[in-house]
């Protein structure tokens, strides 16, 4: 299993009228999440780009528990249960407050994808090889 985490400071533009953070945000902060994720692993999304393979999100279910609040620090939890067979990954999420508090768990499936012909693709093969370290 590879997990990593992510800080984040929630900034006036997340929030709503009500000084919480917006729900469709949410969204925002999962993908950072993934995005360092990948980066942590010393491969960087757009290395990925470069190989031709983009990676759509088609599937996106986020629970909420409790509120994201303007200037909180935020950390989000990116895990990988599996690495991926063929062209699906599914990225699991969760967002906590600076108090340890679960504020929202979240599950994104997305696609490896070949970006010229808009086809399945399984994952890039550097990103396997990074990945199989955690996986033992």
């Amino acid at each position: 299993m590879y997990v990593s985490e992510t800080q984040i400071r929630i900034h006036y533009a997340l929030t709503d009228q009500m000084g919480v953070v917006y729900h469709g945000h949410f969204a925002q902060l999962y993908e950072i999440g993934r995005t360092e994720s990948i980066r942590q692993l010393g491969f960087a999304y757009k290395e990925i780009e470069a190989l031709g393979i983009i990676m759509p999100v088609v599937d996106l279910h986020v629970k909420f528990f409790q509120p994201a609040k303007y200037d909180d620090l935020v950390t989000v939890r990116t895990t990988l249960k599996e690495i991926p067979q063929n062209h699906k990954v599914i990225f699991y999420g969760e967002i906590f407050n600076e108090n340890k508090n679960l504020l929202s768990t979240g599950e994104i499936t997305m696609y490896f994808m070949n970006a010229k012909e808009m086809t399945r693709a399984n994952m890039p093969e550097p990103l396997i090889e990074k990945l199989k370290v955690f996986f033992k």
